[in-house]
């Protein structure tokens, strides 16, 4: 069984449709990204999931019509006797929010692993994934080499996985009068043609063969490039370096160590299309894939469905991701200047779509942090700490169109809403709409469409300042992007789409760039 994947796999990870905010002390100038070609790749992970989880169904059904042979209350504690006495239980698959998380003494569960094996020869490296995200990625199945020589074959059978990918993408705006610049003086994504590529290692190391519930040690790596350094900057460091297991029959998780939080909250890749502009959350601490922090993540599942999940980290820099990376760009340091505490706290609730039962995920979290902050309005001023964010987002299922067949096929709508204080933040509001299909033709069951619009309210008080200096500003940025994602071969996906963004830059501009047209184009190959 295969959960969606990872989120965002850059670390500045947003819609195409909202331009991030970044202050450059060169000409006095406030510099925006509106991370288009993110979208793309944000797409083309989201795609990986989709495909994924139409596989799944078809375990899922073998399961559900296994159910009606189960055997009784009295078969099944004998069952669970025996098991107990014989040794230590069978490592389990990784869970997240797509998966209901299953006690590990239900006879459905085991009901369930025994249709996967026999219809899933990769099922024997399930517990060898990353666990813990919401957001899985995905397994060897999916991969261009798969077990090609029996390599992962040889590695799981002395409890170590891997898997690595590779993300390429690309935008440049399209409209005529680009006000095209040199890179060091680029003011958004696509203003020049503009490349990135982010690469990545996880590898696992299975600890329930100890006796360990769940356990797991996951340590990754990151390489990331940008022909744009604003939005990077380059660097080779830490992805992750993180222990796991569950407890009390896996009513709770615990995860500790260097961590990403932007993939252990919010759900990013909403339903599995392109994620959020996720720098609302990331200007108040939350750690990224170029920016890991040290962090205990505890999650307490109260059934199936609801969950409650809270998180105390260290906050990375308080100037934002390209700050931190530039200070701390291998990432193993413990902190960064000026950096505190962020506890963040999410409830949710994650129905996984069934024949005739839509796919539902809703949830809300907050984030208070004690690092200390400038004031946008003023950045010369003393520093000020308490700063904080919160966020709503729902994603349902509209419309089954394979609802025996691949259940989570069909159209999906959601939205999300995010804020955080004006006076410390330079994005105090974000506004999604999103409109998704899932395999949306008999003929291509995997691929993806996505249709979102966005849009991102600037503080009021750096707008003003910047007003007060004679400047043209504007005081929102919106967008619309409109994206397809088709899967090539097993491992390889690619992405294409259009963004329209109104205002690109963050809160100010020029006549010439009040407007762009970005052609997105994204790779991702997994190994």
């Amino acid at each position: 069984m295969r959960d969606r994947i990872v989120s965002a796999i850059t670390s500045r990870t947003s819609s195409a449709t909202a331009a991030l905010a970044y202050s450059s002390k060169r000409r006095g100038r406030v510099v925006a990204l509106p991370l288009a070609a993110c979208l793309v790749g944000n797409s083309v992970l989201a795609k990986a999931a989709n495909d994924l989880d139409l596989n799944r169904d078809i375990a899922d059904q073998v399961t559900k019509r296994s159910r009606s042979t189960a055997p009784d209350r009295k078969t099944r504690l004998s069952i669970r006797l025996i098991s107990k006495a014989s040794g230590p239980r069978a490592a389990a698959p990784a869970n997240g929010p797509s998966t209901p998380l299953k006690k590990s003494g239900s006879a459905d569960r085991a009901t369930q692993t025994r249709a996967q094996a026999a219809i899933d020869p990769f099922a024997r490296f399930e517990h060898l994934r990353e666990k813990g995200l919401w957001l899985a990625i995905p397994g060897p199945s999916d991969t261009i080499d798969q077990d090609k020589g029996g390599a992962r074959s040889a590695l799981a059978d002395i409890g170590i996985g891997y898997i690595g990918w590779t993300h390429n993408s690309f935008a440049d705006n399209q409209l005529p009068n680009a006000a095209r610049s040199s890179f060091a003086n680029q003011l958004y994504m696509g203003q020049n043609p503009t490349f990135a590529t982010a690469n990545f290692m996880i590898v696992t190391y299975d600890l329930s063969r100890f006796g360990i519930a769940d356990g797991q040690i996951a340590v990754g790596a990151e390489q990331q490039y940008w022909t744009w350094k604003r939005p990077g900057p380059d660097r080779v460091g830490l992805n992750t370096l993180a222990y796991y297991q569950t407890f009390l029959d896996r009513t709770l998780e615990l995860k500790f160590g260097y961590l990403r939080n932007q993939n252990e909250f919010t759900g990013t890749l909403f339903g599995g299309i392109s994620g959020s502009n996720m720098f609302a959350l990331f200007q108040a601490g939350m750690s990224t894939n170029a920016a890991p922090t040290p962090a205990l993540n505890l999650k307490y599942n109260f059934d199936d469905r609801w969950y409650d999940k809270i998180s105390v980290q260290r906050s990375i820099s308080p100037d934002g991701p390209y700050a931190h990376v530039t200070e701390n760009p291998s990432g193993v340091n413990w902190s960064t200047a000026n950096a505190g505490i962020l506890f963040i706290d999410e409830i949710g609730y994650k129905s996984k779509a069934a024949p005739g039962v839509p796919d539902t995920w809703l949830r809300a979290g907050a984030g208070f942090s004690n690092s200390r902050y400038k004031n946008v309005a003023d950045p010369d001023r003393q520093r000020h700490s308490g700063n904080s964010f919160h966020y709503i987002a729902a994603d349902r299922q509209l419309w089954q169109s394979d609802v025996q067949g691949a259940p989570s096929r069909g159209i999906y709508g959601g939205f999300s809403l995010m804020g955080a204080p004006p006076d410390l933040n330079r994005i105090s509001q974000y506004y999604e709409l999103r409109l998704y299909a899932k395999g949306p033709f008999d003929s291509r069951p995997s691929d993806l469409m996505a249709l979102v619009a966005t849009n991102t309210v600037w503080s009021k008080f750096a707008v003003d300042a910047a007003l007060a200096k004679g400047e043209l500003v504007h005081r929102d940025t919106t967008a619309i992007t409109g994206t397809y994602t088709a899967y090539l071969a097993p491992g390889i996906y690619a992405s294409i789409g259009l963004s329209y963004i109104h205002n690109p830059t963050s809160i100010t501009h020029t006549p010439q760039t009040e407007h762009a047209l970005d052609l997105l184009v994204s790779t991702l190959i997994f190994f």
